[in-house]
């Protein structure tokens, strides 16, 4: 048998093209395809013949069970999988993205979750409808495959068909994380540093040129999080609406936070993206038309946007008196000490 390589474009590939893999993949067939980390092999899980080849094909131990890929969060519910609250909050920060979780099925058994965030992935697991396994596209203990070509010298004949979606955007395997109980461990580093996976909350906190108000509080809840002892949990970070990338923070910000007690001379801005608010839990904005310009970046997320002081802007100081920043930072301190207070107060009682 010869595989069958069917190249797509990996921003735009033909759904035509893509329903044949899916049709091969839901029969029991073997399809390679891209994610944005390597290549992987999808298999039915529901086809026990087809899982077996797929353990022989890659030389891999039947104890050692393969990673469930999935399209959507409503596939977990199919596969009798309800996260905890705090395993939740880290899917819906990472998915899609580079990260598989190990959780407990409704039978207690362990299960490797992921969701790639790749077109072509998604478009074959969705068109596929069932659960499909998705081990990387090589000989267990060889490297994973990041383009086509590296599939095929492992896997041609092997699999009937191979998506060619270029080469994968990130070339690194996911990290796996361990959920079934806290502390969360990482199984195996990945694409996603272990600092950055292991924490608890994310932050962020948004003005528009990132260099007075989103600075002032980032900093104070830093400062928070630090005299409280939960520095290693929590991520806190700022970025502006319309800002010029490494903008540094405005003289009078430096000057203001230093008689706090904080030095923000190392700032540098940023631009709100999509990958800053999909890794955040929390976003706090300054003024409502900043949640506006955050709902049309990336849409869907209204219940994590929040404005900093209820139902109030916060005047932006630039340009103005040391005077209006130091009037403007004792706003943003009680608002963002009233905030702290209210996400770790069960933590602050213990």
């Amino acid at each position: 048998m010869q595989t069958k390589v069917i190249k797509l474009n990996p921003d735009f590939p033909e759904e035509r093209l893509i329903n044949e893999a899916a049709k091969v993949l839901k029969n029991g067939g073997l399809v390679g395809f891209p994610t944005e980390t390597v290549y992987g092999i999808a298999a039915n899980l529901l086809n026990k013949d087809t899982i077996n080849r797929l353990y022989e094909i890659k030389k891999r131990p039947q104890d050692k069970p393969f990673s469930v890929h999935i399209a959507e969060f409503d596939s977990l519910k199919q596969l009798g999988i309800v996260l905890l609250s705090d395993a939740e909050r880290v899917a819906k920060r990472f998915w899609p993205g580079p990260l598989t979780l190990v959780a407990f099925n409704n039978k207690k058994e362990k299960i490797g979750l992921r969701m790639p965030d790749n077109r072509i992935a998604f478009l074959l697991l969705k068109k596929a409808g069932v659960p499909v396994v998705a081990p990387s596209a090589n000989m267990s203990g060889s490297k994973p495959p990041v383009c086509a070509e590296e599939v095929l010298s492992d896997m041609d004949g092997y699999i009937d068909i191979l998506l060619d979606g270029g080469r994968a955007r990130i070339g690194i395997e996911s990290t796996v994380m361990d959920v079934t109980e806290k502390p969360f461990k990482i199984l195996r580093q990945g694409a996603i540093p272990e600092k950055e996976a292991l924490i608890d909350y994310a932050i962020l906190f948004v003005c528009t040129g990132n260099s007075c108000r989103s600075v002032m509080a980032k900093a104070m809840m830093e400062k928070f999080i630090k005299e409280a002892g939960f520095a290693d949990r929590v991520h806190v970070d700022s970025a502006g609406t319309s800002t010029f990338a490494g903008i540094g923070a405005a003289p009078n910000t430096v000057a203001v936070m230093r008689e706090e007690g904080m030095d923000v001379s190392e700032h540098r801005g940023k631009n709100v993206n999509k990958d800053i608010l999909k890794r955040s839990d929390l976003i706090f904005v300054m003024e409502k038309a900043h949640k506006r310009i955050l709902l049309s970046v990336m849409p869907g997320i209204e219940e994590k946007v929040k404005l900093l002081k209820e139902e109030e802007d916060i005047p932006d100081p630039i340009g103005r008196p040391l005077e209006e920043y130091k009037r403007v930072s004792n706003i943003i301190k009680e608002e963002v000490g009233d905030i702290f207070l209210e996400i770790f107060k069960e933590e602050k009682s213990r």
